[in-house]
């Protein structure tokens, strides 16, 4: 399964949202939306040798059709073979089973049936009554036995309630008018435990084509060598500099047309964040 397009996923370390399926309240009634998808619940999936999100969407088939978001479609992709047993019983097994098998950064509850044909039942996750994730499963495919996960696709995380995106470990950035940026344009997270990071901030910029890593390291703890520049706690704002609009909390994101570093200023100042050096990552 293609997964989003965030490109330095060794640095920034996302969160699973739980490590078993939650089985109870996974799938509810809701509201049939005004427009419910009416196209094919199997499309056949093609794999392209290319990423971004024309890859991702072929190669989510009849589930990356069933979106609708208000940006790219953001992860998705087609199962992989199961033994007997790990297929269920029901389509709700099914559902469960993809929470099970794919494990995927999504909300595990509040799930509908939006479409029913032979074989095959969309699942759909709804925002404002717009389709934000949808799991195809189907029943008893070659070397997929039972009910299980057929395609499925999701919208950016930003496209998700708060109350699930809180539990994510990167961070979603709003613009000036307090709207919700994608992450594909810009994400930020601590850095990871296993790297003994925690001391260091993240933050990357740009559309999967042009991503670029900046780093806030005010203990030293990254390797030497990793970032381009040196972290600085307190300098003074480049006269070249512009606000993106980025907005996090307190902090601002501001840069020079080189985009050499992040300057992001604080209460407190502004610091000078260096970028990551391409391919850096914990060893």
């Amino acid at each position: 399964m293609r997964r989003g397009m965030v490109a330095v996923a060794v640095l920034l370390a996302t969160a699973v949202a739980g490590c078993g399926t939650e089985e109870q309240n996974a799938v509810v009634e809701g509201t049939p939306p005004a427009t419910p998808y009416d196209g094919p619940l199997y499309v056949p999936v093609r794999h392209l040798d290319e990423d971004g999100p024309r890859a991702t969407r072929v190669e989510s088939g009849a589930a990356g059709r069933a979106l609708e978001c208000d940006g790219q479609i953001y992860s998705g992709g087609g199962s992989e073979p199961w033994s007997e047993g790990d297929g269920g019983a029901t389509p709700e097994d099914g559902l469960a089973a993809y929470f099970e098998m794919e494990q995927p950064d999504l909300p595990r509850s509040g799930y509908r049936v939006e479409r029913e044909e032979k074989g095959r039942v969309l699942f759909s996750y709804d925002v404002g009554g717009r389709t934000k994730v949808a799991v195809v499963v189907a029943k008893d495919r070659e070397d997929r036995p039972g009910w299980g996960p057929e395609t499925s696709a999701s919208c950016d995380p930003a496209e998700l309630p708060e109350s699930f995106t809180d539990s994510l470990e990167f961070e979603i950035w709003t613009d000036r008018d307090g709207r919700r940026v994608p992450v594909t344009e810009i994400n930020s997270s601590v850095g990871a435990a296993h790297c003994d990071w925690q001391e260091a901030h993240f933050l990357e910029l740009g559309t999967y084509r042009d991503r670029k890593v900046y780093a806030r390291d005010p203990e030293g703890v990254l390797e030497p060598g990793m970032l381009t520049a040196a972290y600085d706690g307190d300098v003074r704002l480049p006269g070249d500099a512009h606000d993106t609009g980025y907005r996090l909390g307190d902090w601002r994101v501001w840069l020079t047309d080189d985009k050499s570093m992040a300057y992001v200023r604080t209460p407190e100042g502004v610091e000078a964040w260096p970028r990551v050096k391409d391919g850096m990552g914990c060893k």
